[in-house]
């Protein structure tokens, strides 16, 4: 497999947020978002195999392992990575742009699954199919650049009924759309949503790598 980092740090969005964690971070990616903070892992990357991988995930010893890119679905590999590592007593996130099918991703993994809004330019790509197969504990996100995509993201919200399915997640596109007006959005409509914001590039800043 083609990985751009591996590296550890905490987890700085979903559910999980605060979280020490582990990330694979996979070569590559099919789309091209105006906002993405990862453009570095376009291209690249160095060849590992899943031993490799997992010996490195081992030495670490971190038991939350997140799989993100890039895209990590666009190699085939990735699917049995998630397997084996869950066998192994990691608990795995997996962090996919929704293009790409999660059917055979294994269940006891937790899909984190993006559905591009307008403002990314990439709606069009999305695979629709993938809410027939999220489960109660994967999360699905919206990154939201300014009030026509808060305004299309809490119709699909209602639309496929997505509350009923799984944890939502409303995100600031960073540098785009401030936190604070979204909050007040969401208060003003009562949007039963998680504002997820990128906790590493608080403390980070958003031009580091690694962290």
């Amino acid at each position: 497999m083609k990985i751009c980092e591996i590296f550890t740090s905490i987890q700085g969005e979903s559910s999980y947020a605060g979280m020490p964690c582990t990330f694979i971070r996979m070569a590559g990616c099919n789309l091209r978002c105006p906002y993405c903070d990862t453009t570095y892992a376009f291209d690249g990357g160095i060849e590992l195999t899943e031993n490799e991988i997992i010996n490195e995930v081992a030495l670490i010893g971190v038991n939350l392992v997140a799989i993100t890119g890039g895209e990590p679905l666009l190699q085939e590999g990735t699917f049995h990575l998630i397997e084996r590592l869950i066998s192994e007593g990691h608990k795995v996130l997996v962090e996919t742009n929704g293009t790409l099918s999660i059917k055979d991703i294994d269940s006891r993994a937790i899909i984190i699954l993006d559905i591009k809004t307008p403002g990314s330019g990439m709606w069009e790509d999305m695979d629709m199919s993938n809410l027939d197969y999220i489960k109660p504990s994967d999360e699905i996100k919206f990154v939201i650049t300014d009030r026509a995509d808060y305004e299309w993201s809490k119709g699909m919200v209602h639309k496929y009924k997505l509350k009923s399915k799984c944890h939502v997640l409303f995100s600031p596109a960073f540098g785009m759309l401030t936190p604070e007006l979204l909050i007040r959005w969401m208060l003003e409509d009562r949007l039963d949503v998680r504002l997820n914001l990128q906790m590493h590039k608080y403390i980070y800043g958003s031009d580091r790598r690694g962290v």
